[in-house]
C-alpha cells in the first residue's frame, strides 16, 4: 500500500515524467526492486529516469514531500545498498554515453555504461579502466564508482578512487558540479562556499587527530570500503577534490554520480597463468607476501583446502589438484602481464625462482595458452557457484569480503575457518585476492526462522570482532558497506572516525533522504531486517542466487522481464499459492505473468551462458507454456513439410508483390493490422527477403568418397532467399564456395522435406519434433553412407538442435555433424584464397553459434574477409526462431542499441542464422548476409584447384551485390 506521502509525490512527478516510466504495480515493483544482495525491499514507486533534468526533478520533489530515493544502475551490489521500500530510481537506459579522450588515456562514462563495454571501447587503444570486479560484464559504471569496486587485478591503486580524473555529480539540492569544467567548479566555489569550508574543517579534524590519522593510513593500505572514504580528508587539500573522492564509495548516500572520467590503465596483451599447490597454509601465505614485495605479478588468488575440494569435480585442472590433499593445503592462482613476450618471460622466470624458494608441493608451470589459463581461472570463478548450486532449497547464498593485513593472511584464514566450524556453516569456503589480504567467504544461511537469523547475527558479530578489532582489518574490502555492515562501521572505525562519517552524511544529505540506512544507520539491527528468503519455485531455477549476471544477455530486458526477474516473480507466485496469504495479489501476478514472463521470453538459453550456476530460465518458461494446443496440426505440417515450405514461398512472393504495388510502409501497416485481428498471421519485418529458388541440383559426385560432403538444407534457407529481392538460394552460394575448396556436396534423400524439428520443439509439439528428427536421422545416415561422410548443417539454430539431439542419443552417433561455421573455418577457409576484403564488417554471433562454442571460428572467417570487424555486445537478438514474426517488439527491443553500436563506416554485416539476419538488417539499416555468401564473395579457388561445379563463378567476375541490395542503389559488397 502506497503511503499518502508517496501518493502526493507520484501525483507531482506524473506532471514531469510519462506514465510508462513510473511503475507502481506489484509485478514490476517486485521485479525491479530485486538486486544481488540478500535483502528484499519492495519499492512503492520505480522510476525509469533518462536524464539529469529528470533526476533533478526527482530530488526536488523528494525534498518537498520528504520521500527517500535510492538510485541504482545494474543491481549487482551484494550488501543491500541498491534496494528500497520507498522510491527506486533506475539510471541505466539512456545513460550509456562514452567519450574516449586523449587517445584512450582517459574515458568519460555515464553511469549506465556496463564496465566491460568501456573496456571494449578502450581495447583498440591498448587501455582499460582500473576497476575489474568479477561482475564487470553486468555491473554498470555508476555502481562501480559509487561502491569503489575493485577486483582481481585492480588492487588498491587502480580502483575508482585512485584513477578518478573528473566527476560530474548532482547533490541533494539539485546542484551539479562538474570538475572537468573549470566554469562549473568556479561557480560551485561561490554557491557552495559554506559546504566547502565545512569539508576543509572536517579534513583538519582528521589530520590533527593523530590516532585517527594513523588509522586512516593503515586502513587504506588495505582494501577498504567500510564507511565513507576518510582517506579523502587526508589525501587532498582542495575541498573540491575531497568532495569528489568522498563520492567514490558513498553508495548513493551523498549525491548522484552523473558521469565519471577515468584515467585509464594499460591493458597489457601478453599474459600467463600458473597454479601452485602448497602443503601448508602458512608457507603459502608467506609466498604471497614475497610476491607482493617482488612486484612482478598482476594477480594472486588464494584458494583454501575446502575450496579446492569444492571444485575437484571440474575437469581440466592439473592432476595434483585432485585426490586427497593435506588438511592444511592451499593453492595460489598467479597471473603475470607484460607488454611484450620478452618482458613476460622475464616476469615468469623471476616469479618461478621466487616460488621455488618456498618449496611448493606442485606447480603447473606458467602457460600462455588462453584455453589453459581460462581453465585455471574457472577454478576461481567456480567457487561462488560451488556453494550456490548445492545449497539447500530455501537457503540464501551469501558472499562476504574482508581484508586482513597481508602479513597476517594465514592467521586470518584460520580465524575465519574456526568461526565457520563454531557456527556450523560447514559449507563455507574461503578464497580471495591474496596480494591485498582480501578474502571472500561464501556460505548458505537460512533465514526461515528466528533461530537461524540469530545464528547469522552472532556469526556476523564474531566476524566483525575478529576482522576489525583483533586484526585491524576491513569488514568490507570491495563490496561496499550497504545495510549489511552499517551497524559495525563504528566498531571498525571507532568513535572519532564514525563521528566524522556522520558529519559527512549530515553535510551532504541533512534530510536523510538519499539511500537511508545504507552506510550510516540509527538501527543496530538494520542488517537483520528484510532478509531475503528464496522459497522453492521449480528445480530448474531453485539454485538461482539472483545475482543478475543474466540480464545483459536477455533481449526482453527493458521490454518485460529479465531472467532474474522472472525467477523472482515465479518464486513469489509459488509461495503465495502455497501459503494462501494474499489471493488478490496472487491473481494479479498470475494475470500479468503470462505475457511478461512466459510469452516474451526468447527461450534461447543465453541466460544460462552468463549464469554462474548455469540456469536456463527459458527452460522454465517453455515448461510453463505446457504442451502445444495444436499438436495434431504440427504433425500434419511435419509430414507435409515440402508443401508447407512451398506455400510459405508463395506467401513471400505475395509480400514482394504487395511491396512493389503499394510500398513497404503501407504493406507493413496492413500486415500489422491483420496480425492484430488474426494473431496467427506473422508480421514481416522490413528486411524480410523474397522467396528462395528451389534447391539447385548437386554436382555429380566423383566415384570415390574423397572430399564429398552431405549438405543439409534447413527449411528456413529453403524458404527465404539469400538476396533481399529473392530468387536465389543459400545452397547455390555454398556450392560455389565448396567448388573453390575442391569439395563436392551431396544431398540426403528428399532434401526438401527434411527438418531438424526445432520449430516443433519450440512450440512443445513433441511428437512432431521427434518425427522430424527420426526422418532426418534416416536420411543423413543414407547420404553419409552410415556416417563416413561429414554432414554440413547450413543454419546455426538447426545445427545446434541436431548436434544436441545427437548428444542426447536421439540421432545416430556415427553421424559427423558440422556446424556451418566450424566447417567453413576448418575445412574451407584453409583451402581457398582470400582475394578481396571489406573495409569494415559487423558480426552478430547468434545464440546457437555462441552455445556451440563457434564464436571464435566465426570471427576467424570474418576477419579473413574484412580489414576491421565490429562485434556489438548483443548476446541474443530476440528474433528467437519465429518470435521475430509473431512478437516483433521482442526483436526490436533486443536490437534497440544495434544501430548506435555500429560505426558509420560499417556498411555490411554477417551472421550465421537466417532469421537473425532478417532482424539485424531491419534494425541496423545495413544488410546482413550469410557467412557462406561473405566467404564466396571474398575468395577464389587456389591455383591448381581440382574442379569447378557448374555453379561456380569466376574469381575475376564482378563482385556479387546481394549483401548490399538492401536498397535500390548500393555499392558492391567487396572493395578491391
Amino acid at each position: 500500500m502506497m503511503t499518502p506521502q508517496h501518493q502526493a509525490f507520484l501525483a507531482d512527478l506524473s506532471r514531469h515524467l510519462p506514465a510508462e516510466r513510473l511503475l507502481t504495480d506489484p509485478l514490476r515493483t517486485l521485479a525491479y526492486g530485486t538486486d544481488a544482495s540478500f535483502y528484499r525491499l519492495v519499492p512503492q514507486i520505480v522510476v525509469l529516469a533518462r536524464n539529469e533534468a529528470e533526476v533533478a526533478t526527482l530530488l526536488r520533489l523528494a525534498h518537498h514531500h520528504q520521500v527517500a530515493l535510492t538510485l541504482r544502475a545494474a543491481g549487482t551490489s551484494l550488501s543491500g545498498q541498491a534496494v528500497s521500500d520507498s522510491v527506486l530510481v533506475l539510471v541505466n537506459e539512456g545513460w550509456t554515453q562514452q567519450d574516449v579522450l586523449d587517445e584512450g588515456a582517459r574515458i568519460r562514462l555515464q553511469p549506465g555504461v556496463i564496465g566491460q563495454h568501456a573496456n571494449d571501447t578502450l581495447r583498440p587503444y591498448g587501455r582499460k579502466i582500473g576497476p575489474d570486479p568479477a561482475s564487470i560484464a553486468t555491473a554498470r559504471i555508476g555502481g562501480m564508482a559509487a561502491n569503489n569496486s575493485s577486483g582481481m587485478c585492480c588492487g588498491t591503486r587502480q580502483n575508482s578512487y585512485h584513477t578518478l580524473h573528473a566527476l560530474r555529480v548532482m547533490l541533494a539540492d539539485g546542484t551539479v558540479l562538474d570538475t572537468g569544467d573549470a566554469a562549473s567548479v568556479a561557480a560551485f566555489r561561490v554557491s557552495h562556499a559554506e559546504l566547502l569550508t565545512e569539508l576543509s574543517w572536517l579534513a583538519t579534524q582528521a589530520r590533527e587527530n593523530t590516532a585517527l590519522h594513523a588509522k586512516i593510513r593503515h586502513k587504506y593500505r588495505l582494501k577498504n570500503t567500510t564507511g565513507y572514504g576518510l582517506n579523502a580528508l587526508v589525501d587532498f587539500d582542495d575541498p573540491v577534490d575531497i568532495l569528489t573522492h568522498l563520492m567514490i564509495g558513498s553508495e548513493g548516500t551523498l549525491g548522484f554520480i552523473a558521469s565519471i572520467t577515468y584515467d585509464t590503465v594499460p591493458d597489457l596483451a601478453h599474459k600467463a597463468s600458473t597454479l601452485v599447490l602448497f602443503d601448508e597454509l602458512d608457507v603459502c601465505c608467506r609466498a604471497v607476501t614475497a610476491l607482493k614485495e617482488q612486484g612482478r605479478v598482476a594477480a594472486v588468488e588464494l584458494v583454501d583446502r575446502r575450496s579446492i575440494a569444492a571444485v575437484q569435480g571440474k575437469a581440466g585442472m592439473p592432476a595434483f589438484m585432485y585426490g586427497n590433499l593435506p588438511s592444511d593445503a592451499a593453492a595460489l592462482l598467479i597471473e603475470v602481464h607484460a607488454g611484450d613476450a620478452q618482458a613476460l618471460q622475464a616476469h615468469i622466470s623471476a616469479v618461478d625462482t621466487l616460488l621455488h624458494t618456498f618449496s611448493p608441493a606442485a606447480l603447473s608451470g606458467f602457460s600462455t595458452d588462453p584455453k589453459v589459463c581460462d581453465t585455471y581461472w574457472a577454478l576461481r570463478k567456480g567457487l561462488f557457484p560451488a556453494v550456490g548450486a548445492v545449497r539447500p532449497v530455501g537457503s540464501t547464498c551469501v558472499i562476504e569480503d574482508v581484508a586482513f593485513p597481508v602479513e597476517r593472511l594465514a592467521e586470518g584464514v584460520r580465524g575465519l575457518t574456526a568461526l565457520f566450524d563454531r557456527f556450523h556453516y560447514d559449507e563455507a569456503l574461503v578464497f580471495g585476492h591474496a596480494l591485498e589480504g582480501n578474502l571472500h567467504f561464501v556460505f548458505a544461511p537460512a533465514f526461515d526462522s528466528d533461530a537461524e537469523v540469530r545464528r547469522y547475527s552472532d556469526f556476523m558479530d564474531a566476524v566483525s570482532q575478529l576482522v576489525a578489532v583483533d586484526f585491524g582489518g576491513s569488514l568490507k574490502a570491495e563490496h561496499g558497506t550497504g545495510r549489511n555492515v552499517a551497524p559495525y562501521v563504528k566498531l571498525e572505525w571507532g568513535e572519532d572516525g564514525y563521528a566524522l562519517m556522520r558529519a559527512i552524511k549530515r553535510l551532504f544529505d541533512p534530510a536523510g533522504l538519499l539511500n537511508p540506512d545504507v552506510i550510516i544507520s540509527d538501527r543496530d539491527d538494520v542488517h537483520l531486517a528484510d532478509l531475503k528468503r528464496l522459497p522453492a519455485a521449480d528445480p530448474i531455477v531453485d539454485t538461482c542466487i539472483e545475482c543478475g549476471f543474466c540480464e545483459p544477455a536477455c533481449p526482453s530486458n527493458g521490454l518485460s522481464l529479465t531472467p532474474r526477474q522472472r525467477i523472482v516473480l515465479w518464486r513469489r507466485i509459488q509461495q503465495l499459492r502455497r501459503d494462501g496469504s494474499d489471493p488478490s495479489l496472487l491473481a494479479e501476478l498470475e494475470a500479468e505473468y503470462g505475457w511478461a514472463g512466459v510469452d516474451t521470453c526468447a527461450a534461447t538459453g543465453m541466460c544460462a551462458t552468463r549464469c554462474p550456476v548455469g540456469i536456463n530460465t527459458g527452460a522454465l518458461m517453455k515448461q510453463l507454456k505446457g504442451p502445444s494446443a495444436h499438436a495434431a496440426t504440427a504433425s500434419r505440417i511435419e509430414r507435409n513439410l515440402g508443401t508447407v515450405v512451398g506455400t510459405a514461398r508463395m506467401g513471400l512472393g505475395a509480400l514482394q508483390l504487395a511491396r512493389s504495388m503499394v510500398g513497404e510502409r503501407t504493406t507493413h501497416k496492413l500486415n500489422t493490422l491483420a496480425h492484430k485481428v488474426i494473431p496467427v498471421l506473422p508480421v514481416a519485418p522490413a528486411a524480410t527477403p523474397g522467396p528462395a529458388a528451389p534447391l539447385p541440383p548437386a554436382p555429380t559426385p566423383a566415384a570415390t568418397e574423397d572430399n564429398q560432403v552431405v549438405y543439409f538444407a534447413s527449411c528456413v534457407n529453403r524458404c527465404f532467399a539469400e538476396r533481399p529481392q529473392g530468387g536465389d538460394n543459400l545452397a547455390t552460394r555454398t556450392f560455389n564456395l565448396f567448388a573453390k575448396a575442391g569439395l563436392t556436396p551431396v544431398y540426403p534423400p528428399n532434401p526438401a522435406t527434411l527438418c531438424c524439428g526445432q520449430p516443433f520443439e519450440s512450440a512443445n509439439a513433441t511428437e512432431a519434433a521427434q518425427s522430424a528428427l527420426a526422418r532426418t536421422n534416416a536420411a543423413l545416415l543414407v547420404a553419409s553412407r552410415q556416417g563416413r561422410l561429414p554432414v554440413y548443417l547450413d543454419n546455426a539454430p538447426c545445427s545446434l538442435r541436431l548436434i544436441e539431439a545427437q548428444r542426447a542419443g536421439q540421432l545416430d552417433a556415427r553421424l559427423q555433424l558440422f556446424d556451418a561455421t566450424r566447417f567453413l573455418a576448418e575445412r574451407v577457409l584453409p583451402r581457398v584464397a582470400v582475394v578481396r576484403q571489406l573495409d569494415h564488417l559487423a558480426v552478430h554471433v547468434p545464440c546457437a553459434t555462441s552455445k556451440a562454442g563457434q564464436r571464435d571460428a566465426l570471427l576467424r572467417v570474418a576477419r579473413a574477409c574484412a580489414r576491421q570487424v565490429t562485434v556489438p555486445d548483443i548476446a541474443c537478438c530476440g528474433f528467437a526462431g519465429s518470435k521475430g514474426f509473431t512478437l516483433p517488439e521482442l526483436n526490436a527491443n533486443g536490437l534497440r542499441h544495434l544501430r548506435a553500436a555500429l560505426p558509420d563506416a560499417c556498411e555490411h554485416g554477417v551472421s550465421t542464422s537466417r532469421t537473425c539476419q532478417i532482424g539485424l538488417s531491419t534494425h541496423s539499416g545495413r544488410p546482413y548476409a550469410s557467412l557462406e555468401a561473405l566467404l564466396d564473395d571474398c575468395t577464389a579457388a587456389r591455383p591448381g584447384a581440382a574442379f569447378h561445379s557448374p555453379h561456380t563463378h569466376s574469381s575475376t567476375a564482378t563482385p556479387r551485390r546481394h549483401m548490399t541490395e538492401h536498397a535500390t542503389t548500393s555499392a558492391p559488397l567487396t572493395q578491391d
